[in-house]
């Protein structure tokens, strides 16, 4: 998408969220299927103007927190809001949200231009300003060349971007995205990760998308809900989730983590936090014996096997330190060390993390 083929439209104001009322509030939602539970008790506030991101694995209850929120399925029990007004009882049509699916759900018969205006047109708005209207959804998307086309003469790529034109033509509060890049190659959803970054930044709508990939949560949120068995199990910033987890299950499914136990409990040290020196060299706190070196292109990873732990240690060196650690070779005896403030220490309770 080039810079040229954007609309520019003024972008709203962004809340904070810290005195403002939220766009999105969830209070004490749950959902039971078939007597089943999929969400637990949720509270949860999204502010205006946020990219928040539902972030967990499958059967987490993080598409049935979206589809409460879009009316597309009713709560057991609690209440939804959408800019202060309580929907949980409104069908998707009179709710201020539009969603955006994995499988785009765009009509095969119908051109892109129509595929984007339908909305408009249920919603009776006048064929001069619905056109105008279009033309502004596609050009925030870089498809205004593509209209008179049908979607299955499109790329996946840009058929997700006409999903997209079609659920901000008319202009929701807040906009649900259920893994829309799900299907796409890895470099494509890379591209189109920064595109809807963009696009957010111009509209200014909440954007609440969810998805089970945390490098994608890390790259385009202002905040993640990571969420485990309809419960959330962590709000906070990517670099708050990543840096300092409040649970074991939180570590360990945003990155890669070493867990090292202590009388204390147990301690976290992510592998780019590892320094990585010869016997000779230093007062490493781990000493261990290398098993496997591979060079990834931006970093080297190193395997480590220490006689006290029973998993192997996980080291990550970039820039120019990971040439030095390329003529490690498995067998080799090496020491491990990493800064105070870079171990956190964590137990399975989601409420417990203390620095080092």
């Amino acid at each position: 998408m080039h810079a040229g083929e954007r609309a520019r439209p003024r972008p709203r104001a962004r809340s904070t969220g810290a005195t403002a009322a939220p766009a999105i509030s969830l209070r004490a939602v749950s959902k039971d299927y078939a007597g089943r539970p999929a969400l637990r008790e949720v509270d949860l506030d999204v502010a205006e103007g946020e990219f928040f991101c539902l972030l967990g694995p499958s059967g987490c209850g993080k598409t049935t927190t979206l589809n409460l929120i879009g009316g597309f399925v009713a709560p057991s029990s609690g209440s939804v809001h959408i800019r202060g007004r309580q929907v949980d009882r409104l069908p998707p049509h009179r709710r201020d949200a539009n969603t955006v699916f994995q499988s785009y759900a765009l009509f095969p018969h119908m051109t892109v231009e129509q595929n984007v205006g339908f909305g408009l047109k249920m919603a009776r708005v006048d064929r001069r300003a619905a056109r105008t209207r279009v033309e502004e959804a596609l050009a925030l998307v870089g498809l205004v060349d593509e209209g008179p086309r049908l979607p299955d003469e499109l790329s996946g790529g840009q058929q997700q971007r006409v999903a997209v034109a079609r659920a901000l033509v008319n202009r929701p509060a807040v906009l649900l995205l259920d893994e829309p890049l799900g299907a796409l190659d890895l470099q494509l959803r890379k591209r189109l990760q920064l595109e809807l970054a963009e696009i957010h930044r111009e509209v200014g709508s909440v954007f609440v998308y969810v998805t089970h990939d945390q490098h994608e949560a890390l790259a385009l949120a202002d905040r993640i809900a990571v969420m485990r068995d309809g419960r959330i199990e962590q709000i906070g910033s990517p670099s708050d989730i990543y840096s300092r987890p409040r649970s074991r299950f939180v570590a360990e499914f945003i990155g890669e983590s070493n867990f090292f136990p202590t009388p204390g409990g147990t301690v976290l040290v992510r592998p780019e936090a590892i320094a990585i020196t010869s016997l000779d060299e230093g007062d490493g706190l781990v000493t261990g014996e290398v098993v496997h070196v591979s060079f990834l292109g931006n970093c080297t990873r190193v395997a480590v096997r220490c006689a006290d732990f029973e998993a192997r240690v996980i080291a990550e060196v970039h820039g120019a330190e990971a040439f030095g650690v390329l003529g490690l070779t498995p067998g080799q005896p090496v020491r491990l060390s990493w800064r105070p403030e870079s171990a956190v220490r964590i137990d399975h309770a989601p409420s417990t993390e203390t620095a080092l």
